[in-house]
């Protein structure tokens, strides 16, 4: 499965900006460099997880210090994917969360916990003033993501048709209520969700760095 830059975004909470910024090295390596080798970048379902994850923690803590997090990740020798650890803001610092519950610490003595875990991290949030980012595996009533179907690209829910092939008839000039002509099974709800999404995608535009200002 493979998402533009601007899907990753609109999935994930970061802004177009900060994927383009994350991704480059700046002597220390990449925040997080893409699964899928690829120009332009691609990344993969693991990438959006973690992507929501740094979007997450940024509201509690700097950039430096999740940078700081990740490389004492790697000195302690956790080398696997970003998406397979549970990392959580705790006061001003992060730790790492183990599955017995333990917390050790990546970046100095832990103050309150402010427990993220891999539900809130799916869960609709608000990385930024004005901006909420939809649940990613349901991002419309209607919508749904599933990384086994149509390569985790947004798809009518209950269905393998994707979202955008829906959003394109009634843009076209298709009603919704008639959109089960050409897809059998797809209501007009489900087209409205569709396009609703599809302008939530399009508001995060290649040059943008701030993102949309509402999903």
């Amino acid at each position: 499965m493979a998402y533009s830059t601007r899907m990753a975004a609109a999935l994930s909470g970061a802004t177009v900006g900060q994927l383009r910024s994350w991704r480059q090295d700046r002597g220390n390596g990449p925040l997080l460099r893409p699964e899928l080798a690829a120009a332009p970048a691609l990344y993969s379902f693991r990438d959006v997880l973690a992507l929501r994850a740094f979007a997450h923690l940024r509201q509690d803590v700097s950039l430096q210090k999740i940078r700081k997090a990740l490389a004492t990740l790697k000195q302690i020798g956790e080398v696997e994917h970003l998406s397979s650890y549970s990392l959580v803001a705790e006061g001003d610092s992060i730790a790492l969360v183990g599955d017995d519950d333990h917390a050790t610490d990546l970046v100095k003595r832990p103050g309150q916990r402010v427990v993220a875990t891999l539900e809130d991290i799916l869960q609709e949030f608000a990385p930024r003033p004005g901006v909420v980012i939809p649940c990613l595996l349901r991002p419309r009533q209607h919508v749904s993501v599933d990384p086994e179907t149509q390569g985790g690209q947004p798809v009518i829910a209950g269905t393998r048709i994707p979202f955008d092939a829906v959003a394109e008839l009634v843009e076209d000039g298709v009603p919704p209520e008639e959109i089960a002509d050409y897809y059998p099974g797809v209501t007009a709800d489900a087209a409205r969700d569709a396009v609703s999404l599809a302008l939530y995608v399009d508001s995060y535009s290649t040059g943008s760095t701030k993102g949309p200002r509402a999903a």
